[in-house]
C-alpha cells in the first residue's frame, strides 16, 4: 500500500486510491490526526457495516455508486455526489445497494 506521505501536495483522484474487492469492504485511512480522520471506503454490492455509534459527528460523501444509510432507524438512500452527516451518539448502519465508494470525515474536537 502506498504511504500517505506520497499523497502530500499532489493532485490525486480520491476515487482511485481504493479498489473494490469481491464480497468485501475495503478501507484506506487518508488522514489520521488527534483532531480527526479522513477514511476512504469501497463496499462491494450487498456489503455493509452493522449498526454502531460514534462519539463524534461524521460526514459521509459518496464518490460512486449507491448506499442505504440508516440513522436512528431512519433509512436514507445516497447516490454518487450526495452526502449526509451522521450525528454523534446516534446508531447508524450502512449497506451497499450497488457497490459504492465513500469518504468518511470525522472531526473529534
Amino acid at each position: 500500500m502506498e504511504s500517505n506521505e506520497k499523497l502530500l501536495a499532489k493532485a490525486i483522484r480520491l476515487i482511485d486510491l481504493v479498489d473494490y474487492q469481491e464480497e468485501s469492504v475495503v478501507s484506506r485511512t487518508i488522514i489520521d490526526k488527534k483532531i480527526g480522520t479522513v477514511t476512504l471506503f469501497a463496499f462491494d454490492e450487498g456489503q455493509g457495516l452493522s449498526e454502531h455509534t460514534a462519539p463524534f459527528d461524521a460526514l459521509v460523501y459518496l464518490l460512486d455508486g449507491e448506499a442505504e444509510i440508516v440513522i436512528s432507524g431512519k433509512p436514507l438512500r445516497l447516490k454518487e455526489g450526495e452526502m449526509v452527516i451522521m450525528p454523534a451518539n446516534q446508531p447508524h448502519a450502512l449497506k451497499a445497494v450497488k457497490k459504492f465508494k465513500m469518504i468518511l470525515t470525522m472531526i473529534k474536537s
